[in-house]
């Protein structure tokens, strides 16, 4: 578990573009430098004390604590000022080939950059209709922001991405998908043939203004 969630944070970084992961004593850090967050810790092996350490040293809004473990055994260590982020899973897959092909009217196309390996879908129109990424990590890949645009669901598209990911991840090495799923997502992973490894937990620093 311990070696598959640090693959997971360091294929999240790859696949957002964001400086590497950073090892602290409760266990990484990331530098994700958006508004809507800023820092990222992941606790990895964190006991107790050294969690509540780390949220006590916080100062900068909209920094971010994960951890692999359920909300209410977070939430003690967090003050008012702590808002939980929506609740999620870490889930992985042996990766296999897929012969899922694109529906009647789509065509789906890969691109893959710097260890990032991108699928967008598109309609007949040229709209774009769904599209997902993967970070590549040593022999795991991580899977992330799979998309569905609402005008084109339940047509099997995030099925499609997942598959066409799968495929070129394959052919990069990687033998292992990782995702972090929303409970929404959990659902569509899971026929897949992913299994859930552990909760995914998170709470964002939102002090009130004076």
């Amino acid at each position: 578990m311990g070696e598959l969630a640090r693959a997971w944070v360091e294929g999240w970084t790859v696949s957002r573009r964001t400086p590497r992961p950073v090892d602290e004593p409760w266990g990484l850090s990331i530098q994700v430098g958006l508004p809507t967050q800023t820092v990222r810790h992941v606790l990895l092996d964190a006991d107790t004390g050294t969690a509540r350490g780390l949220i006590g040293s916080v100062t900068e809004p909209t920094t971010c604590v994960k951890a692999f473990l359920e909300p209410d055994v977070m939430e003690p260590w967090f003050p008012p000022e702590w808002e939980p982020t929506d609740p999620g899973f870490l889930m992985a897959v042996d990766l296999r080939p897929s012969a899922v092909r694109a529906p009647d009217g789509y065509t789906a196309t890969t691109e893959a950059a710097d260890g990032v390996i991108t699928v967008r879908v598109l309609a007949a129109d040229g709209e774009l209709a769904a599209r997902g990424q993967t970070g590549l990590t040593g022999g795991a890949c991580v899977f992330d922001q799979i998309v569905t645009e609402e005008a084109h669901r339940r047509l099997s598209l995030g099925t499609l991405v997942m598959g066409a990911l799968t495929d070129a991840a394959i052919e990069s090495g990687a033998d292992t998908g990782l995702l972090g799923a929303t409970v929404a997502g959990r659902a569509l992973y899971e026929t897949l043939d992913w299994k859930v490894l552990a909760p995914l937990t998170g709470f964002l620093h939102k002090p009130v203004a004076p």
